[in-house]
């Protein structure tokens, strides 16, 4: 009698805890009934252009890091304005690209499963596909969000290139993301690239008195200092040098040598928690699962559901 009586208090507490886990109204497989074939059709689209231009990949997953990062997970950057004025059109926004790929696979949805699939989850799934297609991690994505209608550029406050460990992770944990989730995203970095003006105050003026960064490995400034110099605004530069088209723990392994590219990438070695993360992943394995599960999270942030917002017919504009 008392091991049923705890079998019992451990089914409810189990209850209790996947009640939480989906108190948002997400699920893996939501529109398993209302439109069966929706991942598939997204996969589509998305590798159909990844095999066109696999530098969409970090684009696409930064697109979905900033919409989750502004109002949650409801799709907001995607949103044109008449007068310029969304977030799409503020600073940090402006690299974004692939916007056609959220129109595409909404078109190719609508044609099959109209009204159903809101543009918020089109976006969260790309994000994931993206990374499959250049070979990287895969994750369940949980399905069920809404559509906002509002799209602000005065309410984009991104985390930044520039930020210290104390502001990052600040950041991080309003989004109910943890230290780790702060490294492993960060992780993100390992493909695409970056431009000189976001690192050139590491280069050239740290303080304020024509110094460099003494955090930077200086034989790696020396390299950077020869690619851009004080008043270059266009040149490009590898996140993740000789690895940035590749999904792996280069970036990891760069960033515990110093040779993170970004102030926000030396900064993950200023926090006893953090630092260890970063360690951890520059010699481990885990890495591909770690972020699939700290993608998940992000894709929780400030979801609308149930009858919240709306399912729009077309991305850019709220019906």
């Amino acid at each position: 009698m008392a091991a049923c009586k705890r079998l019992v208090v451990a089914c409810f507490f189990l209850v209790l805890l996947l009640a939480e886990a989906n108190a948002q109204g997400l699920k893996v497989g939501f529109y398993s009934k209302t439109c069966p074939h929706a991942e598939g059709i997204v996969k589509k689209v998305v590798f159909a252009a990844m095999k066109k231009a696999p530098t969409l990949g970090a684009p696409l997953l930064r697109m979905f890091f900033h919409d989750c990062f502004v109002r949650g997970c409801d799709g907001s950057v995607l949103l044109d304005s008449s007068n310029n004025q969304a977030e799409k059109n503020a600073v940090p926004n402006l690299s974004l690209r692939g916007f056609d790929i959220i129109d595409d696979s909404k078109a190719a949805l609508e044609k099959v499963c109209p009204g159903i699939v809101s543009c918020s989850d089109i976006l969260a799934l790309v994000a994931r596909d993206a990374m499959v297609a250049l070979e990287g991690p895969t994750w369940e994505v949980e399905t069920g969000r809404r559509d906002g209608r509002v799209s602000n550029i005065n309410e984009v406050n991104l985390p930044s290139p520039f930020d210290n460990i104390s502001k990052l992770i600040t950041d991080f944990r309003t989004k109910g993301l943890n230290e780790k989730d702060l490294v492993i995203l960060s992780g993100g970095h390992t493909i695409g690239m970056g431009h000189c003006p976001l690192m050139s105050n590491r280069l050239y003026n740290f303080t304020g008195r024509g110094d460099s960064d003494p955090s930077l490995d200086s034989e790696y400034a020396t390299s950077l200092r020869k690619k851009c110099k004080p008043t270059d605004t266009t040149t490009a530069l590898e996140m993740d040098p000789g690895s940035f088209k590749t999904f792996d723990v280069s970036y990891f392994k760069l960033v515990a040598k110093r040779r993170g590219l970004f102030q926000s990438d030396a900064a993950l070695l200023d926090n006893s928690k953090t630092r260890a993360h970063v360690l951890e992943q520059a010699r481990g394995s885990t890495f591909f699962h770690d972020f699939g599960v700290s993608m998940v999270k992000m894709g929780r942030t400030g979801v609308l559901t149930g009858r919240a917002g709306e399912i729009r017919k077309m991305c850019r504009i709220p019906n």
